[in-house]
């Protein structure tokens, strides 16, 4: 007899597909209800059998050689529509089961009892059955009844457990390719704040998503300023050397793939030998183990000006997280060619700024030589002259830091160059980020001590020498930077007989709020500078 209708439900089927279970190798889990079954139901055979629109599979067997059988052999197909046990003493008096090949041939089998595989949601997957190759006029006892229906809700407990682990397994999977890629985030943001060209923006890119999609490799295309296409940067493995590929062609990717690109439009292809975008270009792209590929557009102000390319060996279906991701990076490389272009023309602006600085300083002493020319002592007027120089090559650090913090040793070694032999200087101290105020007061501190140091300190004759060290040290739980200077084996020096205006600018200290020291010892000056770091920085 045909198996019943029940067989072929789409929503049977359908329920059985979920577990994923058919053609799986044993678990041990089922092999131990099909043994308990044969026990206590005193059968030769036991079965976990899974009743597909072709054919029912057996998930666990005792004393059965084939693996599956086809449905004209199913007997467990008539056990799908049962409320209950079908129980069969003789297989060769049921209309259902007398003409069955396993039951006119070998082997030969004569009592039937299966209990239906009942999921949760009303779906009946197959039967545990027990088979005997006598006649069983009484079928089962009680007790083998109640034993094989207990046996079959244990079946559908271990698929519900399997499927439940399945799922688990998949989700951990999951998080962790989302942990994967959220490191690759915050990698690709490290990488691409220190590069410093556009060039390593891209190749930095290609190299972190090649690392974070372990299946992909990634390309980068840039676009010229009329949109026309140059060539890709070269992809990269997950281990960050270029493939055997080498440079792509814009060409072989196909002008109908880019068109969408160009208008800032993602394009994701499945299979590139089906995919209409891809027709003509096929050769090439395969010769390039391209068979799966998503690009995405990097946009600026409203103009597609390159293209992330990602792409697999095999057809790959990719996931909106996936899809997510890469919009991420795009997004990152867009705002890391935006600063690239902000910083550069920061750099002219200040480059402007110091050629005019410069030239307000030329101005400056200019008319100050002009107006000063007849002072009979030249010393205040080359003074003033020289302060407008140390505040200039003081500016001139700023301005290659972008007017940002100026580091302390950039400004002391600025500041000690004017004397020729700057291996007297003994320099030493950690990095210490300065104000623009703080890096101007210093400036002027240093040329002020260096200045008096070659006319009367250490640096008047050819032996004495200068230590420049700073620290950062706690002060009643507020970090505080120290700066030292101490000259050795110049010329004895005593203490200024009047106190001048380069007395009174050593005096105000780093900060102008003053924290300066100053001792005359006759072995050579010594001036010792603390403020608070939070006040230097401001």
């Amino acid at each position: 007899m045909e198996p019943p209708d029940y067989t072929f439900d789409r929503d049977r089927l359908t329920a059985l597909s979920r577990f994923a279970i058919l053609d799986t190798p044993p678990e041990r889990g089922f092999d131990d209800i099909v043994e308990l079954a044969t026990l206590i139901c005193e059968t030769p055979v036991a079965l976990v059998s899974l009743v597909l629109e072709d054919r029912q599979w057996f998930k666990a067997r005792i004393g059965f050689d084939a693996c599956q059988t086809d449905l004209n052999s199913s007997v467990c197909a008539h056990a799908l529509i049962e409320p209950d046990l079908l129980v069969v003493p003789d297989l060769t008096c049921d209309a259902r089961t007398r003409n069955n090949p396993l039951v006119t041939g070998d082997p030969l089998i004569r009592f039937y009892a299966g209990a239906p595989l009942r999921t949760a949601d009303g779906h009946v997957l197959g039967s545990l059955c027990v088979i005997d190759t006598r006649i069983r006029p009484g079928g089962l006892t009680d007790a083998q009844a109640n034993a094989l229906r207990n046996l079959a809700r244990q079946v559908v407990a271990q698929l519900e457990l399997r499927l439940a682990v399945a799922q688990r397994d998949a989700l951990l999977a999951e998080q962790k390719d989302a942990e994967i890629r959220r490191n690759g985030l915050l990698e690709i943001g490290d990488r691409l704040r220190d590069a410093t060209t556009v060039g390593e923006v891209t190749r930095a890119a290609a190299k972190v998503v090649g690392e974070t999609l372990q299946v992909a490799r990634a390309a980068f295309g840039r676009f010229d300023e009329s949109g026309e296409g140059v060539e890709i940067e070269p992809d990269w493995t997950a281990d960050g050397v270029v493939s055997a590929a080498g440079r792509h062609r814009l060409a072989d990717y196909g002008d109908n793939l880019l068109a969408g690109v160009l208008k800032g439009q993602p394009l994701v292809i499945t299979d590139v030998t089906t995919d209409s975008a891809t027709a003509g270009h096929i050769e090439a792209l395969l010769a390039l183990d391209v068979r799966s590929l998503v690009n995405v557009p990097v946009i600026e102000h409203g103009r597609t000006v390159a293209m992330l390319i990602v792409h697999a060996s095999e057809p790959r279906v990719w996931s909106p997280e996936v899809l997510a991701y890469l919009g991420n990076i795009a997004d990152r490389i867009e705002t890391a060619v935006a600063r690239l272009r902000a910083e550069a023309q920061q750099r002219l602006l200040n480059d402007e700024l110091s050629h005019r600085m410069k030239n307000t300083m030329a101005l400056v002493q200019a008319v100050a030589s002009q107006t000063l020319k007849n002072v009979p002592d030249k010393a205040p007027v080359k003074a003033f002259s020289d302060r407008l120089l140390a505040l200039s090559m003081a500016h001139d650090v700023l301005l290659q830091q972008d007017w940002r913090a100026a580091p302390v040793r950039s400004i002391v070694e600025t500041a000690i160059c004017i004397f020729d032999d700057v291996g007297r200087f003994d320099v030493s101290g950690g990095s210490v980020p300065l104000g623009s105020r703080s890096a101007l007061s210093l400036a002027l501190l240093l040329h002020e001590l260096t200045t008096n140091a070659v006319k009367y300190g250490a640096l008047a004759n050819d032996s004495g020498r200068v230590q420049i060290a700073w620290t950062i040290e706690d002060a009643d739980g507020e970090a505080e930077l120290r700066l030292r200077w101490r000259e050795s084996g110049g010329p004895a020096v005593a203490p200024p007989s009047r106190q001048g205006f380069g007395s009174r600018l050593l005096k105000m200290g780093l900060a102008g709020t003053g924290g300066a020291q100053l001792h005359y010892h006759p072995a050579g000056v010594e001036a010792e500078f603390r403020v608070s770091l939070a006040e230097l920085q401001t």
